[in-house]
């Protein structure tokens, strides 16, 4: 699925707007690009599925679940809420995953979870409304799916950690700043804050390799 805006513009609005962000803009290309997925209930699975954990272990338990789907070769509601618990429980999910994700697979079944479709004609707000509903997805998890699945430009995922330190890095704070603080920041990258948030991300990536090579010295 393609981004729901133009990048080049976004880029070209952010450079102008925010002197400090600019910098770390030309050393860094913007490359988000979603993922084909093709429901939304697989790409919350994966969410779910992936939470607290590493991103190898992540990856390795949703094969696992995927595999339960054979000879399938893409999960769907019908078929996860016809898998035992106990496969489900060997492939590494957890009793509260369990739960959730079942529930995910009966919300997708009743409607509550809306199809692809249906997502692209709503606006952020009523995402988050919708799919929160579900046990186990929470604002950040929806937060997540919107920018990085469906695309959309303006997300700031203000309780994302990774943001938090990235903005006290790209910005020079000697700690990790107030939420508050790095909203009103984040005024002038609308409308695509979703871009400034990814480049915070970045930032703490360029922290620890710079703190990498300082220590190999």
């Amino acid at each position: 699925m393609p981004l729901a805006y133009d990048s080049a513009a976004a880029v070209a609005h952010l450079m102008k707007r925010d002197k400090p962000l600019a910098r770390l803009m030309r050393e860094v290309p913007f490359t988000l690009e979603p993922p084909r997925v093709t429901t939304p209930f697989e790409s919350l699975l994966r969410a779910i599925v992936s939470q607290q954990l590493s991103g190898k272990a992540a990856k390795t338990i949703h094969t696992r679940v995927v595999e339960l789907h054979a000879p399938a070769k893409r999960p769907t509601p019908e078929a996860l809420l016809e898998i035992p618990d106990e496969a489900l429980r060997g492939a590494g999910i957890s009793r509260n995953k369990l739960a959730a994700v079942r529930d995910l697979a009966q919300k997708s079944l009743d409607g509550t979870v809306p199809t692809m479709r249906a997502l692209k004609r709503m606006d952020d707000a009523e995402i988050i409304e919708r799919l929160t509903q579900v046990r186990g997805v929470g604002v950040w998890t929806v937060e997540m799916m919107l920018m990085f699945t469906l695309g959309r430009p303006d997300v700031l995922p203000l309780a994302d950690l990774g943001v938090r330190q990235g903005f006290m890095h790209a910005y020079g704070h000697a700690a990790v700043p107030a939420i508050d603080v790095i909203e009103a920041h984040a005024e002038r990258w609308r409308p695509y804050r979703s871009v400034g948030s990814w480049y915070m991300w970045r930032a703490v990536e360029r922290h620890r390799q710079a703190k990498a090579a300082g220590a190999k010295k």
